[in-house]
């Protein structure tokens, strides 16, 4: 067997193994699928969490709103009394 061969053999034994590697990577990953239904409770789920971040997001802009009146509102107090 020749130097170019044996390269040949080992780049194809390289493929073969490559290629086994990712069949069975791809079975892995079909058997751990969810079923549909979970998948849809999951999705139904994550939007409820998306709705519940977007008030609790408007709650804290509102509240800094409010904070920020009522130091306005104590700033224009101090202003009157001096």
């Amino acid at each position: 067997m020749g130097f170019l061969e044996m390269i040949v053999a080992l780049v194809a034994i390289g493929a073969f193994a490559k290629i086994m590697q990712s069949r069975y990577q791809a079975q892995q990953q079909a058997d751990t699928r969810l079923p549909d239904t979970d998948v849809l409770r999951l999705r139904e789920e994550i939007t409820l969490l998306k709705d519940r971040i977007a008030v609790i997001e408007r709650v804290v802009t509102e509240n800094n709103r409010s904070l920020e009146l009522d130091r306005e509102i104590e700033r224009l107090r101090h202003n009157d009394r001096v």
